[in-house]
């Protein structure tokens, strides 16, 4: 009895294939042309019925362990290297965008999480001018404690010519079991040291502050107090500074001593709910407001707290995920473009595993393996450059099963699109009489179109060759628009940049300067700002909050200019206000009031009712758009006298700094002056996004081109002898390859480029709209920009076609009888 060997389809592929080194396959025919017992096909060298099945993963390892089909895969894969290694990095790079989205669109990257629980923090802030009864407040429905009351006062700080605002809040020796602040360096306060203080995280790197060190405080009344820094904590209690006023907790009698009067002071009382229901936040908002009969001068929720910690990582996430969801279908859909080329091109080998008894599941199992494992690797690439990525470059901690989560999505993407070319390659018969070759049939229109303009010869052909196979034809153009409608996309973000930053005015900051008075007196301030050759207004301005009556929470109303002068607002709807009682609003604010333009509204000011029309709505890139703007006499007098500061918009051509030196040195330091920041200047790193997904998205197109070049060169291999026969030479065959290919990239790329134009603004806009900013911000890229977009994608694709193209133009193909 001979010895039982391995399963009979890779005994026989052992001795009928060889290894030919360009990724083909031998003739497959051995001795006799037998196999194992004489019988093909039946999957085993002895009887079908003695050969071990085993498991799925049993056969995978047969099928991808058997030595000829290893070095088949192997040679395939090193004579497309360039190709396979493209397809690599585009689902590396596409996986990493997806995966830094989101991480920045997962809430446990906000930082107000972690701090939240850490801190057991208060989800409701009420300010009132008068201590509140606390035992009134804990008894309300959803609280389940209470933080304070604890007394604040305002105060300042001057460093390098500016003056920053700061609030000194009554703190304890022993920290607070409610909404108690973390202390990160140094230590808590200390009755040894009276006036030691504890500094806020934020406002203590912009002061450069440390534990130790001195600073000074101007209380309201002008007086000076030393302060010595025993400490920096983090709060969940509010935002980061500069969005919100520093925060320093203080003793009571340094606080005492800093501002004696009460009048000058507020009392902020935290109340800790038993859950983050919004719902039940908004009932014990409204309860709070009837409990102290309107003494409520703010409230602070904390989704507010919340929302003003994401700064601008929602949006980055949302970028990089349309980037990655949209990038990962162009990678999906050049991974199968690849894999249904290859199974094109190697038809005869497939026929030949056939032959020599491989199923139709081996054969997908083998494909699926040989394309598949480039897709799953660059799964594997993407998502360690996803972590390396959250861990060094978004400072914060992956989520472990959200990354696993992508993961698993981009595999699956994967296998699918390797999938159905696998089963088609499955179903080739088994040595066909002759060489599969492009399907043949009348003229297409376009073709029609070519002979009547008599174009040379060689366009004539390629013309015709190029929608030979519609069905692959539409599958390239489809995968070339992909990738170009994102690259539009991600210009036209650019453009918008660009607009934000050449007019400035367009998002709310026709001003570049502000002044704040300083040691000055208001009278003082006005002339010496008017008084500038290169200031063109003065608008002056207070910025207050207002309650809004029914949501029981506070918004920022902005009084700016006056209604006989107000300030150039960017209305993108309706009017600006032009007397008392008008006004306009962002986005984010008729949101929250289900207003929209031409309604009346009323808040509360400082206890004073405020009713005004909304007449236009504004472009407000500042607290998510819930913003009210008024003119500076439609506010109380109590409230709008004296101004808080005055925006200064310059001449034309102005230099922003040179103004402001100017300025400091006639207040001789007793001015502060401040650069108005653009927003665009916070998001410029949206350009590095855009640049890193125009190299995933070109890495996308060159692997779909790579794919469009090897399938024309294979359906011309049987061609070339007869094309040069009839008279054409080298170039005029490298013209016809290349204008087969070119074709397809042309239509594409201008499918693409249209979609792109059409969509990047209407994007822009929903994105604006949905933040609170509001729609009417978005660019579309110039027709210059698109042009050359277009060429630049023609002509680095026509390149890529053009190489191949020439070796196989050059290279002496002999003539044989089929």
């Amino acid at each position: 009895m001979a010895e039982e060997g391995p399963p009979g389809w890779i005994s026989c592929a052992r001795t009928a294939t060889s290894d030919t080194g360009d990724g083909t396959v031998g003739d497959g025919t051995v001795g006799d042309g037998t196999v194992g017992d004489g019988t093909v096909g039946d999957g085993a060298g002895g009887s079908g019925k003695d050969r071990p099945r085993g498991g799925l993963g049993e056969r995978i390892g047969d099928i991808v362990g058997g030595g000829p089909v290893r070095r088949w895969v192997k040679a395939d894969l090193r004579a497309r290297w360039g190709q396979a290694l493209l397809a690599v990095l585009a689902v590396a790079g596409v996986v990493t965008a997806l995966i830094a989205a989101a991480t920045l669109l997962e809430d446990g990257t906000n930082p107000w999480r972690g701090l939240f629980a850490e801190s057991g923090g208060a989800h409701v802030w009420i300010h009132t001018a008068s201590a509140p009864d606390a035992e009134r407040l804990a008894k309300l429905k959803h609280v389940s404690a209470v933080a304070g009351p604890y007394r604040t006062a305002p105060v300042s700080i001057t460093r390098d010519g500016r003056r920053m605002a700061a609030v000194l809040r009554h703190g304890t020796p022993a920290p607070p079991a409610v909404a108690r602040p973390l202390v990160r360096e140094g230590r808590w306060l200390s009755a040894r040291v009276p006036d030691g203080v504890v500094v806020e995280r934020s406002f203590a790197r912009a002061l450069g502050l440390t534990p130790g060190a001195p600073f000074v405080v101007n209380a309201l009344n002008g007086t000076r107090h030393s302060l010595v820094v025993t400490g920096v904590a983090e709060s969940a209690e509010q935002g980061f500074y500069p969005e919100w006023p520093g925060l320093i907790w203080v003793l009571p009698e340094t606080l005492e001593k800093v501002e004696p009067a009460l009048g000058r002071s507020e009392f902020a009382v935290g109340l800790r709910m038993t859950g983050t229901d919004p719902d039940a936040t908004r009932l014990l908002t409204q309860q709070v407001a009837i409990a102290l009969d309107n003494e409520v001068g703010r409230v602070i929720t904390w989704q507010r707290v919340r929302a003003s910690m994401e700064l601008d990582n929602r949006l980055l996430g949302l970028l990089l995920g349309l980037f990655g969801a949209v990038g990962l279908v162009a990678a999906a859909l050049a991974i199968a473009n690849a894999a249904g080329g290859r199974v094109l091109t190697q038809s005869m080998e497939l026929a030949t595993l056939k032959s020599l008894g491989f199923t139709r599941g081996q054969v997908a199992l083998t494909l699926m393996a040989e394309h598949g494992a480039l897709g799953l690797f660059g799964v594997v690439l993407g998502t360690v450059s996803g972590h390396l990525v959250t861990v060094f470059a978004l400072e914060t901690t992956p989520v472990p099963s959200m990354n696993a989560a992508v993961a698993g999505g981009a595999a699956l993407v994967v296998l699918i699109a390797v999938g159905v070319p696998a089963w088609r390659g499955c179903r080739t018969p088994p040595i066909p009489a002759a060489p599969a070759a492009p399907p043949r049939g009348r003229l297409s229109h376009l073709a029609r179109l070519a002979l009547l303009f008599r174009l040379p010869p060689a366009l004539v052909l390629g013309v015709r060759d190029a929608f030979t196979r519609p069905a692959h034809a539409a599958l390239t153009a489809l995968g070339l628009a992909v990738p170009t409608m994102l690259i539009v996309i991600g210009l036209g973000c650019w453009a918008t940049l660009d607009a934000f930053l050449a007019d400035p005015a367009r998002v709310g900051q026709a001003a570049a300067l502000q002044v704040r008075q300083g040691q000055l007196s208001p009278d003082e301030t006005e002339s010496l700002v008017r008084s500038d050759p290169q200031v063109a207004a003065v608008y002056p301005g207070t910025e207050v909050e207002a309650l809004v009556l029914g949501q029981a929470r506070t918004v920022v109303t902005r009084a700016l200019g006056t209604s006989r002068a107000p300030y150039p607002f960017p209305v993108v709807e309706g009017r600006a206000f032009a007397a008392r009682g008008e006004a306009v609003a962002g986005q984010g604010m008729l949101d929250l009031l289900g207003a929209k333009v031409g309604d009346m509204t009323r808040v509360t000011v400082g206890g004073t009712p405020l009713i005004v029309r909304i007449v236009g709505r504004v472009v407000e890139p500042d607290h998510d758009g819930e913003v009210l703007s008024v003119g500076l006499d439609s506010l109380a007098v109590k409230d709008a006298e004296p101004p808080e500061f005055y925006s200064l918009v310059l001449k034309p051509g102005a230099d922003p700094a040179v103004v402001r030196g100017r300025l400091m040195a006639a207040g001789d330091g007793r001015l502060e002056v401040l650069h108005v920041v653009n927003p665009a200047e916070r998001l410029a790193v949206i350009r590095l996004i855009i640049v890193a997904s125009i190299v995933v998205l070109a890495l996308v197109g060159l692997a779909n081109l790579l794919t469009v070049s090897a399938l024309g060169l294979r359906d011309h291999a049987v061609d070339l002898a007869v094309l040069k026969a009839m008279g054409l030479t080298p170039r005029q065959v490298m013209a016809t390859l290349v204008t087969g290919t070119g074709l397809m990239v042309v239509v594409g790329v201008l499918a693409g480029t249209l979609l792109g134009a059409f969509s990047a603004a209407w994007l822009i806009d929903l994105q604006g709209h949905t933040s609170g900013v509001g729609a009417g911000i978005g660019r579309t890229p110039s027709p210059l920009t698109l042009a050359a977009t277009v060429a630049i994608a023609v002509g680095a694709a026509l390149l890529v076609a053009l190489l191949p193209a020439r070796r196989a133009a050059r290279a002496r193909v002999p003539v044989t009888a089929r």
